[in-house]
């Protein structure tokens, strides 16, 4: 994942304190091998704490952002999210100029996008995804990661989007049509690049229709027929 970091003259560091044997920290050369060793292994939790030992033990060295990346990069694999999210923090907190902050803004959106549930359920993480890739294409358009931050942007509207539809189905069930109507509104309004737009669309006419408001029910049929001549739900109009 990341470069091979090649390490040179890692002097220990030397504690003493009067009254008291010296204490040798290992060097950052063999924390540093035995930290991709276990990365290498699949060893994620072991690779984790080597890491979190090299960026502790030595801050103030060149390669302390790059330990701190591994950390965070170890504990994703290794589907400690929450963990990795306080790495990457850590690292924004004491690196913010680093090359790999467009790198370390992605990880932090790919921490909250793998923990999405399914559209029945709303944990948040939708929106806190949603809000990492955003900015990171705000922030650094061009960055290698920019274009896979568009997709997973489309993927998580579609998602957020899917939600609102769920609870407007229920709502139009129970005939709360108040609550529909505005649910689906905000798709029209908000998502309009989703696969849900149409079916929005269609849902709208039939929720007006229900409390006799024909005019605006006609006007919503004739935007789908416009926007979305050859779909599904146009097909469903009367």
């Amino acid at each position: 994942m990341k470069k091979i970091l090649l390490l040179f003259c890692c002097v220990p560091l030397l504690y003493a304190c009067a009254g008291e044997d010296v204490k040798v920290e290992r060097p950052l050369e063999d924390i540093y091998k035995e930290a991709y060793q276990e990365f290498n292994n699949k060893n994620y939790e072991e690779a984790a704490e080597l890491f979190q030992t090299a960026e502790s033990q030595y801050p103030s060295s060149p390669w302390s952002a790059d330990a701190l990346v591994m950390m965070a990069y170890s504990r994703y694999m290794d589907k400690d999210f929450s963990g990795a999210i306080l790495s990457i923090d850590r690292y924004m907190r004491f690196h913010p100029g680093h090359v790999d902050v467009p790198y370390m803004m992605y990880l932090r959106g790919m921490c909250y996008y793998r923990q999405v549930s399914d559209v029945r359920r709303d944990p948040g993480m939708s929106a806190y995804a949603l809000q990492q890739f955003q900015q990171l294409i705000e922030r650094f358009p061009h960055s290698e990661y920019a274009k896979n931050a568009k997709n997973k942007i489309l993927i998580l509207k579609n998602y957020i989007a899917g939600k609102v539809m769920y609870a407007a189905r229920n709502d139009m069930q129970s005939e709360n049509w108040t609550a529909a109507i505005t649910r689906l509104q905000s798709i029209v309004a908000t998502a309009q690049e989703t696969v849900m737009t149409p079916e929005a669309m269609f849902r709208l006419t039939e929720c007006y229709n229900a409390i006799g408001l024909s005019e605006q029910a006609i006007g919503y049929a004739d935007m789908l027929r416009k926007n979305f001549p050859d779909n599904e739900w146009t097909k469903k109009l009367k």
